[in-house]
């Protein structure tokens, strides 16, 4: 895969705290790699990053002036996005910059007109997590001519050059640790099966949604080939099982179809594979309206409250947790060392590949959350209180 210097350098530089990163708390791990809409071969294990020295030692060093970063987060319509904007802002005030952070109710044209203010009203760097990584190219041109480093968040922007840096968790690995979850739930190396399964990914224009379908996919794929693992919809490929806006009434409306057109005979449903909660939460309503069989095995990703409250009560078996906390350290740090004209901070050079060469990137390492440790996870990390699930 080719790989592309993008270098930024303007007049004056000044000095930022520089905080902790990935990898510290009791919810942490360390940082792996993935993320593309190239999915399976360009997905690579954890084990295959570059070394933490490497990758820095080939990555650009950028310089900004002056002290106001702009923070572009999609909506608030999810508790995540919530979680990271409110994150980000405590982090980066902390260190003494002052921020705009902007929400874009999931509305490109508006996501666009809010980077346009923060570019005019003198941000010296932005952090975007974008709606729809395809529709910023424009935008983000005049941040590049106005000498504005640019640091994907979460989501990579695809199809500009003015894309500085990545930071996110390791994207392939969520949906691996979802696959091997069903695997050792189910015993699935022991166990006879058929399990019927059915599959409901993320929304098509966010390229993390590829990545987290073919980690699962690529665990499940020999379970598949084996016939222990069937899915009785005959909805398999990505573009058939994407949620559009990841939205929670999507995702129920399909499952009731399926549910409907499968499982009315009182078949059971072992496994539904859903790539985050939004999507787990439109599914556990279908099956509370439409299902008489056993339980299935039910993924998930963020460790929203609802959510979590179905973990509680049997409703859900695990979500991936992805401590928002630790990500923006991870970007506040990596704020710091670019306005100070510092190497940057990343441990991946080789994965990520936006359509104009390859975006350096800090990976953090997700882990899940099911009934055994969602306690040490979630409240003793002070993520959450006793009171918010209850």
């Amino acid at each position: 895969m080719k790989k592309k210097v993008l270098s930024m350098v303007l007049a004056t530089s000044m000095v930022a705290a520089a905080l902790v990163g990935c990898g510290g708390g009791a919810s942490e791990t360390a940082a792996p790699a993935a993320d593309t809409s190239a999915a399976a071969e360009e997905a690579p294990a954890a084990e295959e990053a570059p070394a933490a020295d490497a990758a820095e030692a080939e990555a650009p060093a950028a310089t900004a002036s002056g002290n106001k970063v702009g923070v572009a987060m999609p909506t608030k319509d999810l508790q995540r996005w919530n979680q990271d904007g409110s994150n980000m802002q405590a982090e980066l005030e902390a260190a003494g910059y002052e921020v705009d952070l902007q929400y874009a109710s999931n509305d490109v044209a508006t996501q666009v007109s809010q980077i346009e203010n923060m570019i005019n009203g003198g941000c010296s760097a932005l952090v975007i997590a974008s709606i729809d990584g395809e529709s910023l190219t424009t935008v983000l041109e005049s941040a590049k001519s106005a000498g504005i480093p640019v640091i994907a968040y979460d989501r990579l922007i695809m199809n500009t050059d003015a894309v500085s840096y990545y930071a996110t968790f390791d994207n392939y690995m969520v949906g691996t640790k979802q696959g091997q979850y069903i695997v050792d739930t189910l015993d699935l190396d022991n166990a006879d099966g058929p399990f019927n399964m059915e599959i409901t990914g993320g929304s098509p224009d966010d390229n993390n949604a590829k990545f987290f379908y073919q980690g699962a996919i690529d665990v499940l794929q020999p379970y598949m080939d084996a016939g222990k693992i069937v899915v009785p919809s005959g909805q398999i490929e990505f573009a058939t099982v994407g949620t559009p806006g990841w939205a929670t009434e999507t995702a129920q409306s399909r499952m009731e179809n399926i549910l409907s057109s499968n499982y009315a005979d009182g078949t059971n449903l072992d496994i539904a594979l859903c790539s985050n909660d939004s999507t787990a939460l439109g599914v556990e309503n279908a099956l509370a309206a439409n299902y008489t069989g056993e339980y299935p095995v039910v993924t998930g990703q963020d460790c929203d409250i609802a959510n979590v409250k179905n973990m509680i009560d049997g409703k859900q078996s695990m979500s991936i947790f992805k401590d928002t906390r630790t990500l923006a350290s991870q970007v506040v740090k990596m704020v710091g060392q670019i306005m100070s004209g510092e190497t940057v901070d990343v441990n991946d050079t080789e994965t990520y590949d936006n359509g104009t060469g390859v975006i350096p990137s800090y990976l953090c390492e997700p882990v899940f959350a099911d009934i055994n440790n969602y306690k040490e996870l979630l409240i003793d990390s002070g993520y959450y209180t006793e009171a918010d699930l209850q």
